[in-house]
């Protein structure tokens, strides 16, 4: 079976959307990842209006190069701010409803000082549980990445049994519970495996005090292992790339989706 991979827009942040759609078709990509309130020029945002919204949606499907995920910077660790995050929630829910998108990665967010990681687990759960059916109403699943202070994957799956709502999953970076969190690429990905419903890959080095990246396959992180476990299990969802300030787009996406081609069974 052979997987979809999409790029998320920190690749190329000064491109528009025809120009991502125009790369991802060049390159061989099967999907798109928008990242919002970023300041990137494809222009999709929680603001835009509903006509322009109509429009996006019509410029998608004519494409045939899916928007897989809209990926947000909603968090919802920090108690003080569950409100605003919330209603930041529902309008990226509604904006990805509206252009077409079946997935919104969320973070789970940095934990406040004084907060305990059972007191983090429960905000995060009762949070995403508030927003649950909404989502599922808009047709659209919540995927939580494993990242910040939520590369372990055993605090996720808690956050994910708590909640327990088919709208609520895991957006697995394949890196972070390795370099941050000390995990096997194997250990995470049983761990997660009921809920992973996006996956973002990137390659780099273990070292903590700087975040180097590397192209796949030169790194330290096992994107072979990695693609051969979502192949087994039939994942039918994206991987996609996530590079922030790396090399032109044009170097680094057709040879970084070759490398992870290469590793298909």
């Amino acid at each position: 079976m052979s997987l979809k991979y999409a790029f998320m827009s920190f690749s190329c942040p000064q491109a528009s959307l025809d120009d991502m759609l125009a790369m991802a078709s060049r390159y061989g990509y099967d999907g798109i990842e928008p990242r919002v309130d970023a300041g990137h020029a494809h222009g999709i945002e929680p603001n835009m209006p509903a006509a322009l919204r109509r429009e996006i949606r019509h410029k998608i499907a004519q494409s045939g190069i899916p928007i897989c995920c809209v990926a947000t910077s909603c968090q919802y660790a920090d108690p003080a701010a569950t409100a605003a995050q919330l209603d930041l929630t529902r309008r990226c829910l509604d904006l990805a409803a509206d252009i077409g998108a079946p997935r919104l990665r969320v973070f789970g967010g940095r934990l406040p000082a004084g907060i305990s990681r059972e007191q983090a687990i429960d905000t995060v759960a009762r949070s995403l549980a508030e927003v649950a059916a909404y989502a599922l109403e808009r047709h659209v699943v919540i995927c939580v990445e494993t990242h910040d202070d939520w590369c372990d994957p055993r605090h996720m799956a808690e956050v994910m049994r708590r909640v327990d709502h088919p709208a609520i999953a895991v957006n697995w970076d394949i890196m972070h519970p390795v370099r941050q969190a000390g995990s096997t690429m194997d250990a995470a990905y049983q761990t997660l495996s009921p809920w992973i419903r996006h996956v973002h890959f990137h390659d780099g080095m273990l070292r903590l005090d700087d975040v180097e990246l590397k192209p796949v396959g030169s790194g330290e992180i096992d994107h072979r292992r990695a693609v051969e476990l979502l192949q087994q299990a039939g994942y039918d969802g994206y991987l996609s790339g996530e590079w922030i300030g790396w090399e032109p787009p044009e170097v680094h996406l057709p040879r970084e989706l070759a490398t992870m081609k290469s590793y298909e069974s």
